[in-house]
């Protein structure tokens, strides 16, 4: 058994916030609560900031939070507290009744049905705490900062360099004597440079982000991929006028699929502020095109046996032969529109966007004459229309290769038929999220440039 193991003490931490969890909950029930529900969380962190060789920031943290919600009947109150002392606790519990008592009735409200509680809690690896002083931190974005600096000489100044390093523990526990425990962590490490000079001067940066410290690219490694792509984005040109190929990177894809799940989202669907109200069980999207959701993958990002309703979460798709086959609802948005809850309650966990095309390199031989975008700016996205236009920056591709960075340029068309239009996935998927994609190629949008 190593040191950190050792010395670990999350499961002796979550068994005491297990206990608060109980009484609270049985506080509850005598002041005369049908129902109840209890969140309690602990966080630490360690965050430093470097520019230009020199410490900025160095910030330690340890933060905690008790969330308490009861029903009366169909009357919901919720309070909060950050104090531990029985006191604060029994207060905490006592202004959550009085709220309630003073709200309407809603029919919606109430936990979720117990028979979907979660009972199997595998260990799905998320915990890996790295246990790494101060001065350790900031040698790591020192070392990542000057890797990107001297990688190129046109890198000719910094944005700076950041570490972050920290770990969750959570327990969720409601009055159907369901307890859920869980426990993550999460370390980042990266740089933005900026490359050329005075009013040719661009920016760019890459960073590193997983669960376990070896799970992040080395330092080095990511300061040189940050100054490459920095200084790649040196003397941009117009992009011409028109409709064209359109090839989002993989870090930018995601944001398509973002804009799928909050047009599918509980919320927005009981609001009717969604371009895709009534659209499960139609065709949204190509044929071979499918989106699976994963909650029980181990070392996912996102990764959970249960959702924030102590729902039981299950691999599932989302899209599959291109229709959608369902919406993402907790249990208060599904019984406002009269459906089951699919466990998203607090969104969705790993989402996997299945490929059917290879490297960015075969896309961009594929499609021709286009437009790679690697950066999106702005938020002109309607969701309810579906409209979409949004601030861009990449590279022009002529013959199926990389010509020329671009900026200042706008890409815009209707979320529906982008969706229609997709041509590929990419099966090089950016790992730093739990949305997984590859690059996606939409065949046709427009473009605005200055030609």
């Amino acid at each position: 058994m190593n040191d950190i193991a050792r010395n670990d003490d999350s499961h002796a931490r979550l068994d005491q916030l297990a206990e608060i969890s109980q009484r609270l909950l049985d506080r509850a029930r005598a002041l005369g609560a049908s129902q109840a529900e209890v969140s309690c969380s602990e966080e630490y962190g360690l965050n430093v900031s470097v520019r230009m060789g020199e410490v900025e920031t160095v910030e330690s943290s340890r933060d905690r939070g008790i969330a308490v919600t009861v029903y009366f009947g169909q009357r919901k109150g919720s309070a909060s507290t950050a104090d531990l002392h029985e006191g604060s606790l029994e207060a905490t519990v006592e202004q959550a009744c009085a709220i309630a008592r003073y709200t309407e009735d809603d029919p919606a409200a109430g936990l979720a049905d117990a028979a979907l509680m979660a009972s199997e809690f595998p260990d799905l690896d998320t915990w890996h705490p790295w246990r790494l002083d101060a001065d350790e931190a900031v040698d790591l974005a020192l070392a990542c900062e000057a890797a990107g600096r001297e990688a190129d000489a046109r890198v000719s100044n910094s944005d700076g360099a950041s570490f972050g390093s920290g770990g969750s523990l959570s327990v969720y526990a409601n009055s159907h004597g369901f307890v859920g425990r869980e426990r993550e962590t999460q370390h980042s490490l990266g740089v933005a440079l900026i490359a050329g000079q005075g009013d040719g001067m661009q920016r760019d940066g890459w960073y590193s982000i997983g669960l376990a410290r070896d799970d992040l690219e080395a330092a080095a490694a990511i300061g040189r991929r940050a100054a490459e792509r920095t200084a790649a984005r040196l003397d941009p040109r117009s992009a011409p006028t028109g409709q064209f190929p359109v090839l989002y990177s993989a870090e930018v894809a995601r944001s398509l699929v973002g804009h799928l799940l909050n047009a599918v989202s509980g919320g927005a669907l009981y609001r009717r502020a969604s371009f895709l109200l009534d659209s499960a069980g139609t065709r949204l999207f190509p044929e071979w095109f499918a989106i699976d959701e994963r909650p029980l993958l181990r070392h996912g990002l996102r990764s959970t046996a249960f959702d924030a309703d102590g729902v039981a979460t299950r691999d599932s798709a989302l899209v599959a032969g291109g229709v959608l086959q369902r919406y993402v609802l907790g249990s208060y948005s599904a019984r406002k529109l009269g459906l089951p809850t699919t466990a998203n309650a607090g969104g969705v966990h790993n989402l996997q966007v299945a490929a059917n095309a290879g490297s960015l390199e075969e896309m961009l031989s594929g499609m021709g004459r286009g437009l790679l975008v690697t950066e999106l700016m702005g938020q002109g996205v309607n969701g309810v229309t579906g409209d979409y236009s949004r601030g861009a920056a990449g590279f022009w591709v002529e013959d199926g290769a990389i010509a020329y960075a671009v900026d200042e340029l706008t890409i815009a068309g209707n979320l529906r038929e982008m969706f229609a239009g997709i041509e590929a996935v990419g099966s090089e998927y950016d790992p730093r999220s739990h949305v997984r994609t590859g690059p996606i190629l939409v065949g046709r949008m427009t473009v605005a440039g200055g030609e």
